[in-house]
């Protein structure tokens, strides 16, 4: 394998591709990590789906997050293992993307995305082009060889406002400067939204925490996000505040309301349920 990793690159190869329609990759989770998360996982299968864009439209344009109507989540994936990524897209045009996918451990589906969408944005406002042509012939050859995987430390937020078992506030500070920004991205830096779904979802466990049988509580996880959607970026340095309210609780299901804002501004909103999962 070649040397072509990043410090938030998620595909170590892509083992089989169909231009607009369809591709099959692979990443391994390295041993440092206690697990993948789930938001980490998502982000696999959209930088797969990235991938065919990128390529269909000559790297002169790429795609950013924006909707995804549900994602299912079945388990985490521990140190060591390969997660087999696929997409298949529903649209992919030089405007915007469609596609859906999947995430499997020794054949079993950890994750399954629906109805995701994201606009094609110039590439040289965001990446090199010529480096991402030559990363993307690297990852359809020999595979990448390197890859410094992020964890998502940091992104426990703050708590700053309760109201016991409703809603639960907080906030947290992005960096003025971070690993992750070489890759997301080198001209134009962004934090990744499924890094701010992961804060937003680790706030609502807590909340979910607070109205189930305590001796559920440590088995509480994410099981399905739905109707996210991602209004603007941000940015390093700002400080983002994230609500959560909870809609309702049926014995160990739990929904919660999800909602983000920098300077002002609406960032994203999702539902998300926490229950329990299923173990590989």
């Amino acid at each position: 394998m070649a040397d072509c990793g990043g410090a938030f690159s998620f595909v170590d190869r892509i083992t089989e591709i169909e231009p607009r329609r369809h591709a099959r990759g692979q990443f391994t989770v390295p041993q440092r990590l206690n697990a993948l998360s789930p938001c980490l996982v998502a982000e696999a299968v959209g930088q797969l789906a990235a991938w065919v864009a990128m390529s269909h439209a000559q790297f002169r344009s790429r795609p950013v997050a924006a909707l995804a109507r549900e994602t299912r989540i079945r388990t985490d994936v521990a140190p060591g293992k390969t997660v087999d990524l696929e997409i298949e897209m529903e649209d992919c045009t030089t405007a915007a993307i469609a596609y859906r996918g999947w995430a499997r451990v020794d054949g079993f589906t950890v994750m399954e995305l629906s109805d995701c969408v994201g606009p094609m944005l110039p590439m040289a406002d965001f990446d090199d082009p010529g480096a991402m042509r030559a990363r993307f012939e690297t990852l359809c050859g020999p595979g990448a060889s390197r890859r410094i995987a992020v964890d998502p430390v940091g992104v426990d937020p703050d708590i700053t406002d309760r109201e016991f078992q409703k809603r639960l506030r907080g906030a947290i500070a992005i960096p003025a400067s971070a690993p992750l920004f070489s890759d997301h991205f080198p001209r134009q830096p962004v934090f990744p939204a499924t890094l701010l779904l992961e804060a937003q979802i680790r706030l609502a466990a807590a909340l979910a925490a607070e109205v189930v049988d305590p001796s559920l509580r440590p088995w509480l996880r994410p099981t399905c996000v739905r109707d996210v959607k991602v209004r603007t970026f941000v940015r390093p340095g700002q400080r983002v505040e994230i609500a959560t309210e909870l809609l309702s609780a049926k014995g160990t299901t739990v929904e919660i309301a999800l909602a983000a804002m920098a300077d002002g501004k609406r960032v994203s909103t999702a539902r998300v349920e926490i229950g329990q999962w299923e173990r590989l």
